[in-house]
């Protein structure tokens, strides 16, 4: 018995778990979007049209995304909160700057060249409002009074507006609900959600008469995609063929008949959900929903542990962000949402939302791994 004893104290821990507990990694957060980058590699390789260079170039960028990922990990959730009124000032300053000399891209102003690499402010917005949302709550006693309420709005309002300027309206759509995410979980009455509904809804004339040409043809597309079915219906009408003729064991890997045929557009980024859905069919798709169900879980799961009021509205708030990407694209795929230009998070070719995502996951594994050094 002693002899047995003594093996079990010499057997070394795992030497990968003792790296990422060093590194303060969350493991299970991260195993989860490992398997989710090592997932995107697959699909990609089929959606776009087995081209080597595109995921290479996919490679850099999420092993970018993952290094900042671990930096701000390795960063005290004190800092964030110092710096929170800074870096959300910084961000609408950029997104000032974008407007008045942003390049211009696809008919959108939202690019500040830097020189040596090109920046999108909006991006960064996606972290700093709801950093700034929980700094300014994070004051006072929990459920926010009206006064507070209506101050953190104008505080969320300015960002978005700012961003469906440029216009950006899937990114002012995922700004606006960073920012909600915190009031919700700062405890938020559902009369007021009620009232905030039914004042939107009276707001719509003159939302729509503010909307651009193509924003309104979107909606009219959403509500009926076949009146248009070669023009502006036609991303939404062939997206729902993908989807449908995976079935429900799917037509197998490199099988979309879809995407290597080139009916179906922006196959690698925001309809990938539409050739995974045809590769893989229904119980693939239901596998993806359980991955990204087991992220949201471990991130409120953080946001339940978070030892202060600033750490846990903003952990809860980056987990319905995260929910809100995923709901978003997947919904505009299957057509019961109009068409935003919100990619499938972590699967969809591109690099600046990875890298917003990461950063945001990042802070939560900070404020998961310093809770027993911080304050109450």
């Amino acid at each position: 018995m002693k002899t047995e004893s003594r093996r079990d104290q010499f057997q070394p821990p795992s030497l990968l778990g003792k790296l990422l507990r060093k590194l303060h990694i969350d493991i299970p957060l991260f195993i989860c979007l490992l398997l989710t980058a090592i997932l995107s590699f697959v699909i990609l390789y089929s959606a776009g049209s087995q081209e080597l260079d595109l995921l290479r170039r996919q490679l850099a960028r999420i092993g970018l995304a993952f290094l900042l990922m671990t930096v701000l990990a390795h960063i005290n959730p004190n800092q964030f909160k110092r710096y929170s009124a800074v870096l959300f000032g910084s961000g609408i300053l950029l997104l000032i700057a974008v407007l008045i000399m942003g390049q211009i891209g696809k008919g959108a102003q939202r690019w500040l060249d830097l020189g040596f690499f090109r920046f999108q402010p909006a991006e960064m917005i996606k972290i700093t409002t709801p950093m700034m949302i929980a700094w300014y709550l994070s004051e006072y006693a929990m459920p926010p009074k009206v006064k507070q309420l209506l101050i953190a709005g104008f505080l969320i309002i300015i960002p978005t507006l700012l961003i469906a300027k440029q216009p950006d309206l899937g990114t002012a759509i995922l700004v606006a609900s960073s920012g909600a995410g915190v009031l919700f979980f700062a405890g938020l009455s559902w009369r007021f959600i009620v009232a905030i509904i039914a004042a939107l809804a009276s707001l719509a004339p003159i939302i729509w008469h503010f909307m651009r040409e193509y924003q309104r043809a979107r909606v009219i597309t959403f509500l009926n995609p076949e009146a248009d079915p070669l023009g502006r219906g036609y991303h939404i009408i062939q997206s729902k063929i993908a989807i449908g003729s995976g079935g429900i064991y799917g037509k197998g890997w490199l099988g979309s008949t879809q995407s290597e045929l080139e009916f179906l557009p922006e196959s690698s980024t925001d309809f990938i959900f539409a050739v995974f859905a045809e590769e893989f069919g229904l119980f693939g798709c239901v596998g993806l929903l359980i991955l990204y169900l087991l992220i949201i879980g471990r991130c409120l799961y953080i946001a339940t542990q978070a030892q202060n009021t600033y750490n846990r509205l903003l952990a809860s708030s980056l987990a319905f962000t995260f929910f809100v990407y995923v709901f978003v694209n997947i919904g505009m795929v299957i057509g019961i949402l109009p068409v935003v230009g919100v990619p499938l998070p972590l699967i969809s070719y591109g690099g600046t939302s990875i890298v917003t995502l990461l950063a945001g996951f990042g802070i939560l594994m900070s404020i998961h791994t310093h809770r027993k050094s911080l304050p109450i």
